[in-house]
This record gives C-alpha cells, sequence and structure tokens, in this order.
C-alpha cells in the first residue's frame, strides 16, 4: 500500500552572505521545503514563481533593501506568512514598527542559537496553519452563506419551477467549480419525464442509468463517488468523469429532486463541504415545495 507522506511547508531564507543561507537551507531542509534568496529582490522573484510559504526567515541588514522593506512588500499578497528577521545590530525603531504593523512574527539577534531558532520557526509554522484554517472556514462560511442567498433570490424572481431550475443548477456549478451540474425533479420514487436542466446546456442527462440515482432517491442520502477512474464505469468514462456527488432535494421527508454535481478531475471533499451540500441542498427542496405548492392567500 502506497500512503503519501504529507507535505512539507516552505519556507522561504534570505541573507546575503552565503554561509549564513547556506546553514539556514541545512537547518530546515529535513522538516521544510526551503527556498533560498540572496537579497530581498531575489527573495520577491522566488515568492512570485512558488506562491505563498508559511515561514519566511530574512537578515536584516543586506544590500538594495533591508529585510523589513522587503518583509513588508509581501504582507498584500501573503497575510498569512510568518515572517522573522535576523538582526546583528541594533536597529529598534525599524523592528519596533514591523513588529507593531504585524509585519514581523518574531526578531532573533546573531549570532543565533540553533535551538531557539528552530523553536520559533515551529511555533510560526503552526500559528501559520491556524491562521489558514480559519481562513478557509471564514471562506466555507462566506460561500454556504452567498449560496442560500442566491437560492431564496432565484426563487423569488421564479413565476414557475422551471425558471427556477437552471439558475439553481448554475448557483451550484459556480459554487464547487463543476464540470456539470444537473438539477432534475422527481415525481414519487423516480425521476420525473420533465424538469431536467443542467449548468451547460450541452450536458449528456444520464442519471435515470445511474444506479446510485435511485439509491439517494430512496435512502434520501448522498451519494458519492470521488476520484473513480472513468474505465471502470461505461458512464463515467463516456463523460469523462472522475467524481461524482447525487444529492437528495428534500422537504418534510419527500424527495423533490437530485442534483448531480461531476467533475473530470479528482476531487476531494472535506466534511464541512458535505454538510454545507447536503444543508443547501435541503434549501433547494424548500424552494422548490414553496413554487410548486404556493400558498395562496385568502
Amino acid at each position: 500500500m502506497n500512503l503519501d507522506r504529507p507535505k512539507k511547508p516552505k519556507m522561504l531564507v534570505v541573507d546575503d552572505e552565503p554561509d549564513n543561507l547556506d546553514l539556514l537551507y541545512r537547518t530546515f531542509r529535513r522538516n521544510f521545503n526551503v527556498f533560498k534568496a540572496d537579497s530581498g529582490i531575489t527573495a520577491l522573484e522566488v515568492l512570485a514563481a512558488e506562491g505563498e510559504v508559511a515561514v519566511i526567515i530574512s537578515d536584516q541588514r543586506m544590500p538594495e533593501m533591508k529585510g523589513t522593506e522587503f518583509l513588508s512588500k509581501t504582507v498584500p499578497q501573503f497575510p498569512d506568512t510568518m515572517r522573522i528577521i535576523l538582526t546583528g545590530f541594533t536597529d529598534v525603531e525599524d523592528l519596533v514598527d514591523a513588529i507593531n504593523s504585524g509585519q514581523v512574527y518574531k526578531y532573533i539577534t546573531k549570532p543565533w542559537d540553533p535551538n531557539e531558532l528552530k523553536s520559533v520557526v515551529q511555533r510560526a509554522a503552526e500559528t501559520y496553519e491556524l491562521l489558514k484554517q480559519r481562513t478557509e472556514e471564514l471562506q466555507q462560511a462566506q460561500v454556504h452563506t452567498a449560496l442560500l442567498n442566491s437560492i431564496l433570490q432565484t426563487v423569488r424572481q421564479s413565476i414557475n419551477v422551471e425558471a427556477c431550475l437552471v439558475p439553481i443548477a448554475t448557483v451550484f456549478a459556480k459554487s464547487f467549480g463543476t464540470d456539470g451540474c444537473i438539477l432534475q425533479l422527481v415525481e414519487g420514487k423516480s425521476l420525473a419525464a420533465q424538469g431536467s436542466y443542467s449548468a451547460s446546456g450541452d450536458l449528456k442527462n444520464w442519471l435515470e442509468l445511474e444506479p446510485l440515482t435511485q439509491t439517494a432517491i430512496a435512502t434520501q442520502q448522498l451519494q458519492a463517488v470521488i476520484n473513480l477512474e472513468g474505465a471502470t464505469n461505461p458512464l463515467y468514462a463516456e463523460a469523462g468523469l472522475l467524481a461524482h456527488l447525487i444529492i437528495p432535494a428534500t422537504f418534510r421527508n419527500e424527495v423533490l429532486a437530485v442534483l448531480s454535481l461531476q467533475w473530470k478531475s479528482p476531487r476531494s471533499l472535506q466534511a464541512d463541504e458535505l454538510a454545507m451540500l447536503h444543508q443547501a441542498a435541503q434549501q433547494v427542496g424548500m424552494a422548490l415545495t414553496s413554487v410548486l405548492h404556493p400558498v395562496v392567500a385568502i
């Protein structure tokens, strides 16, 4: 069995002295994917090519650009990155300003103690991971809210059930980055003859041939086929799919429709994403009920 090793967090070390640069690289290469740069300008080029890193360690006294100046330039694009300054002299004003403005996580005086530096870097990497987790949770909450608001707005603006199906399918397609999304009505325990709408007009609907569709309707539970080799399933092979979710949209224990989310590339879903999909599908069920059975004021 092949187990994927966890990816090493990325680190950038910046120093104009080759010996210090090599020492920093050797110190952290086992636990980090370390990139080196001998100046602030070169470091900015590395970040432009490699993207966000967890930790940056930069010398303060460098030609052309001081460490604090370089680090300040990384804040707008990489706000979560932890920045550590190495300084061999008392440059209190620059360091205090940088720390107070959130540009520097910690400063270490030269010559540094290896154990102290390793400890600081470990805490910095843990803080980075925590910040990334919280950022992702906030983004998920924002996507969830936007998705539910879009569903409600679509229903309010629709004069009948057919008019709201395509916009709802489109909202799901955009929210979850699918290659195809189908929303099909259900009558009783079977797919309805009418009311199949996709986010892309040329998408072939083969849901009635997919056994998991009936399983989703019968159990009222989400059905998932994730990262499946398309060749093992003729339906998926023809569509070029590697991941597929079928989600029943229910209201009061009645399945009103099913959502089919399709991806042509491997797709992993976290527990919070699945929970969000389930809640959004229930919102679709409630929305469809309000259109199918509107309350008539007397």
